[in-house]
């Protein structure tokens, strides 16, 4: 299992009040918050990778299409949380990709999944690009 992840960003503050208002609707809660970073765990300090987020130290343009971290994609039980989370990042003002629909092009023949792969994808206030997805073909 992967422990946690680092994402820095380009304004500490505004990503707080971004990922405030949203990570509650993909079953995360604040684990810290520091005037230097803040992170997220899984509600209730479920097993899950943690989120942490700091200051970005050299000012630069993020890119998905570069070397580097193409998207973060967050499992609901639901295909509602996925609809429930596509509103809240548009209430942010979030430059929606794929609003929610199936991607039947991401279900692997031989996958341990059920078939059903119902997802939305955004893009925070950094451009990182998120995804919120449901495995389930009738949640």
């Amino acid at each position: 299992m992967l422990g946690h992840l680092g994402i820095n960003v380009s304004d500490l503050e505004r990503a707080k009040t971004y990922y405030a208002q949203l990570m509650p609707f993909m079953g995360f809660e604040l684990y810290r918050d520091d005037p230097d970073q803040f992170a997220y765990r899984r509600d209730g300090g479920q097993p899950g990778t943690y989120l942490y987020f700091y200051p970005a130290l050299e000012a630069s343009h993020f890119s998905r299409h570069h070397t580097g971290l193409q998207h973060l994609a967050f499992v609901v039980p639901s295909r509602d949380a996925v609809h429930a989370v596509h509103t809240k990042a548009q209430e942010l003002g979030s430059e929606v990709i794929h609003p929610p629909q199936e991607f039947p092009q991401y279900q692997r023949p031989l996958s341990h999944r059920p078939p059903g792969y119902y997802a939305t994808f955004w893009l925070d206030p950094d451009g990182i690009m998120l995804e919120c997805v449901c495995h389930r073909p009738d949640g």
